[in-house]
């Protein structure tokens, strides 16, 4: 169910407290949603941040709430956006992440990834008050979490580190063997053994001679 907004709450979202005081509004309407369940809302962002939509994708128990990548994700992905929020509320008041709001995070921000579309929040709301994954520092964690990235993922991010570290080492040892070389040209060393004991070629030894 997509939830009407007010022009006055299609805003630019500065900060968690920007969309908790939306969200604390839709909380509080009674005669839409049950306050007694788990709810979880999807707030869609444009890439310079301006609220695009807000849609309440699970309706859950009084303690737990189901979560579907394809439901999280889909209306995003036809507004177009940029970005996504998610909020849930907690019928007991207890604003604590429990490791299964933790888990649903993990995953809906790796899916995200796949399919370039950022989760950059995840707010849990009373009517009282929120908590902020974001504010918390627990966003940073989970975004560099592996616990539901697929096997294909973390075999192509290895392959990329070890190209990055195998180019910083090839770095690294030309300019070294390239000091060396001017040393011992410097002292008058033939230039074949140079190359023999450096790896440079002649060519190169021969420019490093004229200059």
């Amino acid at each position: 169910m997509t939830i009407d907004l007010r022009p006055d709450q299609r805003i630019k979202v500065d900060g968690s407290e920007s969309i908790y005081r939306i969200m604390r509004e839709i909380l509080i309407r009674e005669s839409i949603i049950d306050q007694d369940k788990e709810h979880l809302w999807v707030v869609g962002l444009s890439n310079s941040l301006h609220i695009l939509y807000i849609e309440l994708v699970c309706l859950g128990t009084y303690k737990s709430v189901q979560v579907e990548p394809m439901e999280v994700f889909s209306w995003a992905l036809q507004k177009r956006c940029a970005k996504i929020i998610l909020v849930h509320n907690h019928p007991g008041n207890d604003l604590k992440p429990s490791n299964a709001d933790k888990d649903v995070t993990d995953r809906l921000i790796q899916v995200g990834k796949i399919i370039q579309l950022d989760v950059i929040d995840h707010l849990i709301i009373t009517t009282e008050s929120y908590y902020s994954f974001v504010d918390d520092g627990l966003m940073n964690e989970l975004e560099g979490s592996t616990k539901f990235v697929p096997p294909f993922v973390l075999v192509e991010s290895l392959k990329e580190e070890a190209d990055k570290l195998r180019k910083q080492i090839d770095t690294v040892r030309d300019e070294r063997n390239k000091e060396i070389a001017k040393t011992l040209l410097a002292d008058g060393v033939d230039l074949n053994v140079i190359a023999n004991a450096t790896g440079l070629k002649l060519e190169y030894l021969k420019r490093l001679l004229s200059e």
